[in-house]
């Protein structure tokens, strides 16, 4: 899989993983040119890669897919967590082949081309995801070239040059610039997103890098949903009367994106308003509660990841997305754990006891994934009256 020592491209190899270690994984390239530097993670997903890539948490990360049929269902517009990738590259094991399903509208080599991301098929995605789980996730740059032509020590310079993840806040590179409202639904076969009427408990949602079928689902429960940017106030928060304060997920590292957001989402709470939180959005809820987070060695990516719901041991299979973990023995004393994850022991959830305020790490609107947790959805519209 991995060649340490040379920097010559084998016959053929148009498309170059270099690690920070000084690895260099040949492949054949596909979608854009050029070069991306990141962080390597593994997605364990069996379907839903255009989302993956759509998807702003992995803003900074390159995509390691452990399915090797990625590129097999094609893209379509539809499919979309963003208007724009926002993952830097991918990996893929088998050869991008011709699209099989009937909502395809254009092959993924030249989504991936159109929208300037890199690729690298052919690669053992499998011995990659071990070197990952024992040495924790690489910075790297992935590179592709139709000729074939790579300056290698160059890329290993800049991979070791890069300063990884931690202590980098992305919110603020991934939200939205302005505020705007949503009112698209859920998608159903033959009909495409729902345009329900418009609800009655007003929900602000920050972006912090928040996916589209969030807000669908927010939508789906009866809320009217306005998004503000990453670094809005609290003030111009509350100029919305808003019945109840949203999180989203996010790239970066919590506690970088946490030294603008803890102080708002303190006032907040300061108000006793209902507030839901997810993945970034969580962890956000647990520094403005005074809990701590850390990153984690390989981070939790897939559609099946299975969570313990400590009320009455239930399990749900989740979609998950991060990097970064709230450390649950820093939660204090009114912080309940309300999930764990049965791959680690992790802390996936909590709720205060002392004010109606919720988060999950997970992702309960799984797109991709299952619909286990949508009842979270409820749960925070519930809170609204």
């Amino acid at each position: 899989m991995a060649d340490p020592i040379s920097s010559r491209a084998p016959s053929g190899a148009t498309g170059v993983l270099v690690l920070a270690s000084g690895e260099v994984i040949w492949g054949k390239g596909f979608g854009g040119e050029g070069q991306a530097v990141g962080e390597v993670c593994f997605n364990t997903a069996m379907t839903g890669y255009q989302e993956v890539m759509t998807d702003p948490s992995y803003a900074g990360q390159i995509i390691n897919f452990t399915f090797p049929h990625i590129g097999n269902v094609g893209t379509n517009p539809e499919d979309v967590e963003a208007l724009n990738p926002h993952a830097l590259g991918a990996i893929v094991r088998q050869d991008v082949t011709e699209p099989s399903n009937f909502r395809s509208t254009q092959h993924f080599d030249a989504w991936m081309k159109a929208n300037g991301r890199i690729g690298i098929s052919g690669v053992d995605t499998r011995a990659l995801t071990r070197l990952i789980r024992v040495a924790g996730a690489p910075n790297a740059v992935i590179a592709h070239s139709a000729t074939g032509d790579f300056d290698v020590p160059a890329l290993l310079a800049r991979a070791k040059a890069w300063a990884g993840l931690e202590g980098m806040d992305l919110a603020k590179d991934v939200t939205t610039l302005q505020t705007y409202g949503w009112d698209q639904g859920l998608w159903k076969l033959g009909s495409g997103y729902a345009e329900p009427a418009k609800g009655s408990k007003k929900v602000v949602a920050i972006d912090y890098g928040v996916k589209h079928n969030i807000l669908r689902n927010l939508v789906d429960v009866g809320c009217d949903v306005t998004i503000v940017s990453a670094t809005a106030t609290f003030e111009e928060i509350m100029a919305h009367a808003p019945d109840g304060l949203f999180l989203s997920n996010g790239p970066g590292d919590p506690a970088a994106t946490g030294v603008y957001a803890v102080p708002v989402i303190k006032q907040w709470l300061d108000t006793k308003k209902p507030l839901f939180g997810i993945c970034l959005g969580h962890q956000m809820l647990g520094l403005a509660v005074g809990a701590k987070t850390e990153k984690m060695h390989q981070g939790h990516r897939g559609a099946n990841h299975p969570v313990k719901r400590l009320s009455d041991g239930a399990v749900e299979i989740t979609s998950m997305n991060h990097g970064f973990a709230v450390d649950a023995d820093t939660l204090p004393a009114n912080a309940k754990a309300t999930h764990v994850s049965l791959f680690d022991g992790s802390n996936c959830g909590f709720e205060l006891a002392d004010q109606p305020a919720f988060s999950v790490q997970y992702h309960p609107e799984a797109s991709p994934g299952p619909q286990d947790s949508h009842y979270l959805f409820e749960k925070f519209a519930g809170m609204m009256g």
